[in-house]
């Protein structure tokens, strides 16, 4: 159900896209689908519209190689070539201003600046803010916006929308009353979702193997953690990103967190170029006992410096491996 605010957010969003004559789209450093399925697909709709866009991530250089397929990836830009003026700043999937990372000095240049996002710990950082913290998706925001625009979904826009919604809903494990509608309506547009699907989750290079060998044999389970819930971590070294791409480390957490006798999951991966620097995924599930009753690792990254959700949420650590486990095991409690 829409609240009385959201109607309000949604309504000057579309004011705000019906009169740009100029539309910068950013997505946050180390881009998933939904960041880049919800630049790309509101990068289509304003095309068509013969509005002049760009859409830019960051960091790394180059997008994820499973991502690539997407419809409208020509509108991605470099870094530098992003206007420094602009009408309109959408930010997608960006909790805070410090997930654009070095194009966050971008925002001081945009005639008005606007954020759709979807996690809990979103700062409301943009003028105009379209945040649902109980949306599934930003590509599910993405298409609530082009539905109060009266724009039609398209089969291009559809599959950049399904991308976000089948990633981070895990292959709709985790869904809401509706997000299994959004799917059907999608889909029935003619995408391939199983394609999509396949693409995006089930496809990696044999160096995946090798890799995802090493990593596991690095876990530990600590079982007594929150009071018998557990934790299960595993570390993903410099070493190991050798001919290995971002999805792939990416994909580790979701094999470490199938752990039956942890609810709660870290992966810590370190930094290539700053070694004692390390980016830590975390996740949770229900205990079994109450449904919704897991781990909220959205409180816990916060407090630790970073976000996300309640059930799938990360930050950046320094330090040794021990000093790592020490203070996540602080923060747990």
């Amino acid at each position: 159900m829409t609240t009385m605010r959201e109607t309000a957010d949604l309504d000057a969003a579309v004011a705000a896209l019906d009169v740009a004559r100029s539309v910068t789209i950013l997505c946050h450093v180390q881009p998933d689908a939904d960041t880049i399925g919800s630049g790309l697909a509101l990068a289509l709709v304003l095309h068509r519209r013969g509005i002049p866009v760009q859409v830019s991530f960051a960091e790394p250089a180059e997008l994820p190689v499973s991502i690539r397929s997407l419809p409208g990836v020509w509108h991605l830009v470099a870094p530098v070539e992003v206007r420094d003026k602009v009408d309109l700043l959408v930010a997608v999937d960006c909790g805070s201003a410090g997930r654009l990372g070095a194009l966050a000095d971008r925002l001081s240049g945009a005639a008005t600046t606007m954020v759709i996002d979807h996690h809990r710990s979103n700062t409301r950082f943009g003028a105009i803010n379209v945040v649902d913290p109980g949306a599934e998706s930003t590509t599910s925001l993405v298409a609530r916006l082009l539905d109060a625009w009266g724009v039609p979904i398209e089969p291009d826009v559809a599959h950049c929308l399904y991308a976000g919604l089948v990633t981070d809903t895990g292959s709709f494990r985790w869904v809401r009353p509706g997000t299994h509608e959004l799917a059907e309506r999608l889909l029935s547009t003619g995408i391939d979702g199983a394609k999509i699907a396949r693409t995006l989750l089930d496809t990696h290079p044999f160096g995946w193997l090798p890799m995802l060998a090493r990593v596991l044999g690095t876990a530990r389970l600590v079982p007594e953690v929150r009071g018998g819930i557990g934790l299960v971590y595993a570390f993903v070294h410099r070493h190991d990103l050798d001919g290995v791409r971002s999805e792939e480390v990416e994909s580790v957490i979701d094999i470490v967190r199938t752990t039956a006798e942890a609810g709660v999951a870290a992966v810590f991966k370190q930094s290539h170029a700053v070694p004692d620097r390390w980016t830590v995924s975390l996740r949770s599930r229900d205990t079994g006992v109450v449904v919704g009753d897991g781990v909220d690792v959205a409180e816990v990254a916060t407090a630790l410096g970073g976000g996300g959700h309640r059930f799938a949420a990360g930050y950046t650590a320094y330090g040794s491996p021990d000093d790592l486990v020490a203070e996540l095991l602080a923060a747990l409690g």
